[in-house]
């Protein structure tokens, strides 16, 4: 239901590094006043007692795959915008990597056209680099768009960017952000081919992070990293996945001043190559998870602020194809509905204060993206907001998975924290596992 009116009572409000109990009054979208106390001005306000939850700021997802247009009998905008509103996450950046790509301005305004008529969520998009579109690279607008991406190593839509001079040339002429998954493509060949002379196609799983190994990753990071510094260009590294990567990203400067970037995924922190005897090619993602030294480190290093943003690389599959031999399975899963969930467990199990989590999930994303009045609670800025209950258990099951892929890795796990209520621009858009069909999501704008 859209709401004119909102105000949140005696709620637990976590923000810019500090948790306060106050009241907040949203009208017409926007956080209009925060105090410890504030009366409703007005009959028709609609008002929720957050008397012991916890309010944070909407999560803001800078990588996912919602697999719209052409690949939507694994998911879409519309129903994977809703698995993150169940999961806090009130505005996402989504890939390029769809069919046809987004490698042209006609064909990202066609993905804005679907979002606006379907999310649940705030929206925005990434543009594909490729080898051979410099020139409607720069066309895009970077205020009406969120950032450049490009596959320095191939993953799901064969959009490898691996030509040296074409790289440099990008690098060297755009403003935008330039996101950038780093593998180096000829190592995993070569640890592929070696792999499959021994097993064929029936790889076993527990091979994916020594095929795409931690020099696959340190290799071609080193290499966007140098080439930004070369360059001078706002580089923003997704997914890392090892330690060794660790030593490319510095903490010595604020999160503003920073021109190389990177971000943790939630399945790098959760889980770790123990993990693919149970799970098997459920947890088949690229880059691959690796050792529990590196999930370790990574988290070490994201609360040392050497790693900036958690994000969830959400990109599902179906149950059937990712239950294929590991040459035919896929890489990626569904993880918008649980990612938060997840690192309020860490929370409870005393690796991460609930201020880092906002810090890294809420308002760094809008500040490395310069998202403009969102990430915050803040007055003047767009209501998007999350109330928590740290302390009422629920099983993840078949029952309360949003995903349309209708499997989760974390399946049978129990969190202790509960997603109670999401909202985006003021008004209500999930409470307790039921979702309002309230569409007043908005396209994400850049302060550039």
């Amino acid at each position: 239901m859209i709401m004119d009116r909102v105000l949140i009572k005696n709620a637990n409000i976590v923000n810019e590094g500090k948790i306060t109990n106050g009241d907040v009054y949203i009208e017409d979208g926007i956080f209009k006043e925060i105090a410890p106390q504030i009366s409703a001005k007005s009959a028709d306000v609609h008002i929720f007692d957050a008397e012991g939850k916890y309010l944070l700021p909407g999560v803001i997802d800078d990588q996912v795959h919602f697999r719209e247009p052409g690949l939507t009998h694994k998911a879409t905008i519309e129903t994977e915008s809703r698995a993150a509103i169940a999961g806090g996450i009130t505005s996402f950046i989504e890939m390029p990597n769809t069919v046809p790509q987004s490698t042209t301005i006609e064909k990202i305004e066609e993905k804005f056209d679907i979002a606006a008529k379907t999310s649940y969520a705030n929206y925005s998009f990434m543009f594909g680099g490729t080898n051979d579109n410099l020139d409607e690279i720069l066309k895009v607008d970077p205020k009406k768009v969120a950032a450049l991406k490009l596959f320095l190593g191939s993953s799901t839509g064969n959009m490898l960017v691996d030509n040296p001079e074409v790289l440099e040339k990008i690098f060297s002429s755009t403003n935008l952000l330039i996101a950038v998954h780093c593998e180096d493509e000829q190592t995993i060949k070569n640890n592929t081919a070696k792999y499959k002379a021994e097993f064929g196609d029936d790889i076993p799983i527990g091979l994916h992070p020594i095929i795409r190994s931690e020099e696959a990753c340190y290799l071609s990071s080193s290499q966007a990293v140098a080439l930004a510094k070369k360059t001078g260009a706002r580089l923003h590294v997704f997914h890392l996945s090892t330690a060794k990567e660790l030593k490319l990203f510095s903490n010595k400067i604020p999160l503003r001043e920073k021109k190389i970037t990177a971000e943790v995924c939630i399945h790098h922190l959760w889980f770790s190559d123990e993990d693919y005897e149970e799970k098997g090619t459920l947890i088949k993602w690229n880059p691959a998870v690796k050792t529990k030294k590196d999930r370790d480190a990574l988290l070490k290093a994201l609360i040392a602020d050497k790693i900036d943003v958690i994000a969830t690389d959400h990109a599902p599959h179906t149950k059937e194809e990712k239950n294929n031999v590991y040459t035919k399975a896929p890489s990626g899963g569904p993880l918008v509905q649980h990612a938060l969930p997840a690192m309020l467990e860490f929370y409870h199990q005393g690796k991460i204060t609930l201020e880092k989590i906002v810090e890294k999930m809420c308002h760094n994303p809008a500040i490395l993206f310069q998202v403009e009045k969102r990430g915050y609670i803040k007055e003047g800025y767009f209501a998007d907001a999350v109330l928590v209950d740290i302390n009422a258990p629920w099983t993840v099951n078949q029952d309360n998975i949003a995903y349309k892929c209708g499997w989760s890795p974390f399946e049978g796990t129990s969190f202790t924290s509960r997603i109670t209520h999401t909202f985006v621009n003021g008004s209500l858009v999930y409470k307790n596992f039921k979702f309002y069909d309230v569409r007043n999501a908005q396209r994400l704008t850049f302060d550039r």
